[in-house]
């Protein structure tokens, strides 16, 4: 198993260009599955759950063609598709229950495993289950297995969303697309990752339409053959916002629309940060003293992202003061404070908030990632410890942030992959 070896403190200083969402790639190759034509995906990024999506399409008989960097995929649907979904592949990652939408609305049924993933959290699937429901699927779970099937076409219906969920928005939006008539989904998220999944799909022929949390969908026969180019990745580039920020960094971002962070940087300013943006680019600096900020509450989009919390406690623990964060998205999402403390943080935990004692002076140490936003929490607390850590178990951080070793030795961090 591979590990980090990192040698601080470094200085951060140069140019990073940021790779295509993960969180918008796997959607947008579930939904190819509601194709009979070719489709064409561009800049997606070479993560390990890109892999599993492209394997698990495999599976069920799509055909796949990779450019030489394998950033761009061609993807041919044969006309006998399978819907067997097996575990083997599932098991390692959440979105690949965005697989039963498309499955059960092209096809009319399912089998699909229950799905696996960081352990950050229950993350249950009823929310996408009762919305299917509502559309005409029909359903047992037996054996870990959701045995899904439906009478023809799905049927367009209002459906309110009891609590905002991503997977479920996205899974009941790909479903729609091909339904009977009209189809109003209520309490929708809208992070951008959707909102690019909405745009490749209307550039197919689908017929979505936003209005706040409320999408419409009208259901068509059909979608055409396409080419679409994936978003660039907000979590990656707000990693990089925070590294900047921690380690006195003097760092262009490169590759991405700002405002797709825009909270986030509004963040960093009021910690310290001085940015500067640009259409596709960020220029940040960090300060020599971070400020801290009491109780910084992650939120659904566009709010601070669950994604991002993990990075901003370590940007805490070396600020002026005492801070607190709440995880309002996830109720088993505070794994890495355990580790941190072995660098010496000074962090106290009482539900679903933390407590944080600033002006923290992190001592090198051997490390252990427990899920993947965790995983880059632990890598930025090492760039500004004294001294060596080694960080175990990164297979977490390889499933979401495409080399990030080489971007981070581009920049001036002292790291290298030991087998």
């Amino acid at each position: 198993m591979d590990k980090f070896l990192i040698n601080g403190p470094c200085k951060i200083k140069g140019k990073v260009l940021i790779s295509g969402s993960k969180n918008a790639s796997l959607p947008i190759l579930a939904a190819t599955l509601l194709f009979d034509k070719p489709v064409i995906i561009n800049n997606l990024p070479r993560v390990r759950d890109i892999n599993t999506m492209l394997n698990l399409l495999k599976s069920l008989g799509s055909k796949i063609i990779l450019s030489k960097d394998k950033k761009t995929a061609k993807i041919i649907n044969k006309r006998n598709m399978k819907t067997y979904a097996s575990y083997s592949l599932v098991k390692t990652m959440r979105g690949s229950i965005l697989v039963l939408g498309p499955l059960v609305a092209k096809y009319y049924k399912s089998k699909t495993s229950l799905p696996g993933g960081c352990l950050i959290g229950a993350r249950p699937v009823n929310f996408h289950l009762t919305a299917l429901k509502k559309l005409g699927m029909r359903y047992k779970i037996k054996d870990g297995y959701i045995l899904a099937k439906s009478n023809g076409k799905l049927k367009g219906s209002t459906i309110k969303f009891p609590k905002i969920s991503v997977g479920a928005t996205e899974n009941s939006i790909i479903a729609s697309c091909l339904a009977k008539g009209k189809t109003i989904l209520k309490n929708c998220a809208i992070e951008p990752e959707i909102k690019d999944l909405t745009n490749f799909l209307n550039s197919a022929g689908a017929k979505i339409k936003w209005s706040g949390r409320t999408c419409k969908i009208i259901g068509v026969n059909s979608l055409n053959q396409t080419e679409y180019s994936i978003m660039a990745d907000r979590i990656e580039a707000g990693t990089f916002c925070v590294a900047a920020t921690l380690a006195r960094g003097n760092l262009q971002i490169n590759n991405l629309n700002p405002k797709i962070i825009r909270t986030e940087l509004n963040l960093l300013k009021k910690i310290g940060a001085k940015i500067k943006i640009d259409t596709d680019k960020i220029l940040i600096k960090g300060p020599d003293k971070i400020k801290s900020i009491n109780n910084i509450k992650t939120k659904e989009f566009p709010g601070i992202p669950t994604d991002l919390q993990a990075q901003l406690m370590v940007l805490m623990c070396r600020a002026d003061g005492k801070s607190s964060i709440t995880e309002r998205i996830f109720e088993n999402r505070f794994m890495h404070v355990a580790e941190l403390q072995r660098l010496g943080a000074k962090i106290n935990i009482k539900n679903n908030k933390a407590y944080i004692d600033g002006n923290t002076k992190f001592i090198g140490a051997e490390l252990m990632s427990s899920d993947l936003r965790a995983s880059v929490a632990l890598v930025l607390a090492a760039i500004v410890a004294d001294g060596k850590s080694s960080i175990n178990r990164i297979y977490h951080l390889d499933r979401g942030y495409e080399k990030i070793e080489e971007k981070l030795k581009k920049i001036g961090v002292k790291i290298k992959r030991v087998k």
